[in-house]
């Protein structure tokens, strides 16, 4: 959407040939990342080349061997206007002065290889890799993270149901006190709150899916918000009710379930909090209701 004709054919086209992989460098330690404005990092131009400065972390993709190539988001015009003092650059691998310091677990996990922890010393590259226009890097970000958030929310539904299934074998295979738990109330219960829940959020993100095809993602920005909300929710209700089924067995590496769990529970942070989403909903509401009312 936004590279140009030599970006794209030194990039994209290796990456959807699956002959490289790429890492995403927004979040930084000591910044909010839902909050662009409290970004550290610095892109500054010197002559022909952009500066890079600065420390980012749970950099996916970063400590795949494979990896190519970082979409580094940084500063680079603090006097410009609020969302307008952001750009973004793409920084090889092997450039001088990236380092990375270390692979970040999740929740003990090696998720993607490792999310990296990379420092920025004077990293220098052409300024011909900055990603569309200086200025744009905040307006760039949204167009990724609309769409990325809902694929977020499809694996999530991938992830509950496959909870589900476990949890209705481990039901009907273990029989403690004469029967199956699948014949204990409480345990038929969750099964149904479960399969509900799933169907219910699966809706929502087919909703938002019709409204990204029909006005783009930005327009879809409230339904987008909800389902990062709802989905991730949903799946962890799910899969802890499916760890309580399997008891001990259910938080060892015996089953997919504890994993499942620590993604899910990233996914309330990654791509932006809960409360960051639930704020963008209740904002549009009483916008829209406020409009209605001064009609």
């Amino acid at each position: 959407m936004f590279g140009t004709d030599d970006q794209r054919d030194r990039w994209l086209k290796p990456l959807l040939d699956g002959r490289i992989r790429s890492g995403f460098a927004m979040t930084e330690p000591d910044a909010a990342s839902s909050d662009p404005r409290t970004l550290q990092t610095t892109i500054t131009r010197d002559g022909d080349d952009l500066v890079i400065n600065g420390r980012k972390w749970w950099t996916t993709g970063a400590m795949d061997p494979r990896c190519a190539v970082l979409i580094v988001m940084g500063v680079s015009d603090a006097q410009a206007p609020t969302y307008r003092q952001q750009s973004m650059v793409l920084v090889p691998m092997d450039a001088a002065g990236l380092t990375i310091e270390r692979a970040l677990p999740v929740f003990g996990y090696q998720d993607q290889h490792g999310h990296a922890d990379i420092t920025f010393t004077d990293v220098r590259v052409p300024a011909s890799n900055l990603l569309g226009e200086s200025g744009a890097g905040f307006a760039i970000a949204q167009a990724r993270l609309g769409p990325g958030r809902i694929h977020h929310c499809m694996r999530s539904i991938g992830m509950a149901e496959r909870a589900l299934e476990l949890m209705c074998l481990r039901a009907q295979a273990r029989a403690p006190f004469g029967k199956p738990l699948a014949q204990q109330g409480v345990i038929a219960e969750w099964i149904a709150e479960s399969r509900i829940a799933i169907d219910q959020a699966r809706l929502l993100v087919l909703q938002a899916a019709w409204m990204i095809d029909r006005v783009g993602a930005k327009g879809a920005r409230k339904q987008i918000a909800a389902i990062k909300v709802v989905a991730p929710r949903m799946a962890l209700g799910v899969v802890d009710r499916a760890i309580q089924v399997y008891g001990a067995a259910g938080v060892g590496d015996d089953s997919p379930l504890p994993y499942m769990y620590a993604q899910l529970r990233t996914l309330r942070i990654a791509d932006g909090p809960d409360e960051v989403h639930l704020r963008d909903v209740a904002r549009q509401e009483l916008a829209a209701y406020n409009a209605a009312a001064q009609e």
